[in-house]
C-alpha cells in the first residue's frame, strides 16, 4: 500500500510545474496534499480512480489540505473532533477497517514567532485528538509538521534555534507526540540520514541543499512493522518541498 504525502505550496500552481506527471507517476493508494491555496469548486481537473476530499481554508488563496485515495473510507472528518481549525483548511481524518488516515498542515510560526502561542495551543489539541483515535484504532499521520525535530534535520541549527521550525517549544510538541506511542518512521529507519524535505526559495537554498526535514509520515507504534519503507523524494520539484511517500504491507485492511 503506498502513500504519499506533498506541500504543493498552491495546487493550480503545481499543475503547471507536472504535478499530474508525478502524481501519475506515484501510482499511490493515498496522495494527500498540503496548501492546496483553492477551493474546490476552482478546479478544472480531475484524478479518475480516486475518491476526492477537500478541507478548503475560508480565506481564498491560504492553506488548505485535501486527500485522494482509491479506497472509500468508512467515514470522513474534518479538522479536529470534525470543526476544529477547518477555517484553515487544516485537517482531514479518514477512517478505514484497520487504521485512520489524517493529513494535516500545522501552523506556520511565523516570522518574529507572532503566531507561536496559536501554533502551541494548535499542538495540545491536535495530540489529544490523535490519541483519542489512537484509542480506537492505529494511526497514519502524514503532511507538512513545520517543525524540524532534530539538528540533524536542517542544514544550519544554530543559526536557527529561535526561528519558526526550529524553536525549542516546536521541537518538545512533536517529541511529546512521540512519547505517546507514535513512530517517526524516516528517522526511526534511517537514524544517520541527512535528507530534506523543505528549501528556502531565496539564497539558492535548494541547489546548496540548504534545507529543512519539517514533512512527515508518523505512525501509531504497532503499525510500525507494517512499514516497509518511508522515502524523502528530494529529486521530484515543482513546489519549495518535495514529496515523501511510505510503503505499507498489505495486511492492512481498508475496509
Amino acid at each position: 500500500m503506498k502513500m504519499v504525502s506533498w506541500n504543493v505550496n498552491g495546487l493550480r500552481a503545481a499543475m503547471k510545474k507536472g504535478f499530474m506527471e508525478t502524481f501519475e507517476t506515484f501510482n499511490a493508494d493515498f496522495f494527500a496534499v498540503q496548501e492546496t491555496k483553492m477551493q474546490q469548486s476552482q478546479k478544472d481537473f480531475s484524478f479518475p480512480g480516486y475518491y476526492e476530499y477537500w478541507n478548503d481554508a475560508e480565506k481564498k488563496g491560504y492553506s488548505g489540505t485535501l486527500v485522494l485515495t482509491r479506497h472509500e473510507p468508512l467515514s470522513v472528518e474534518y479538522g479536529i473532533d470534525g470543526n476544529g481549525y477547518n477555517d484553515e483548511g487544516r485537517l482531514i481524518t479518514l477512517e478505514y477497517a484497520d487504521f485512520y488516515f489524517v493529513t494535516v498542515y500545522t501552523p506556520n510560526s511565523q516570522r518574529e514567532l507572532m503566531r507561536l502561542p496559536y501554533r502551541m495551543t494548535f499542538e495540545e489539541r491536535f495530540r489529544e485528538y490523535l490519541k483519542k483515535l489512537d484509542k480506537e484504532k492505529p494511526v497514519v499521520l502524514c503532511g507538512d509538521l513545520n517543525v524540524a525535530h532534530e539538528e540533524i534535520d536542517l542544514k544550519n541549527p544554530k543559526n536557527n534555534r529561535r526561528n519558526a521550525g526550529f524553536t525549542d517549544e516546536e521541537r518538545e510538541k512533536f517529541t511529546a507526540l512521540l512519547k505517546e506511542g507514535f513512530i517517526d518512521t524516516f528517522r526511526t529507519l534511517y537514524p544517520d540520514t541527512v535528507k530534506y524535505s523543505w528549501w528556502s526559495y531565496r539564497f539558492n537554498a535548494r541547489k546548496n541543499n540548504a534545507g529543512w526535514r519539517i514533512d512527515y509520515f508518523v505512525v501509531s507504534r504497532r503499525l510500525f512493522d507494517h512499514v516497509q519503507n518511508s522515502e524523502i523524494h528530494t529529486d521530484i520539484m515543482g513546489s519549495d518541498h518535495c514529496p515523501i511517500s511510505m510503503t505499507l504491507d498489505d495486511k492492512l485492511k481498508t475496509r
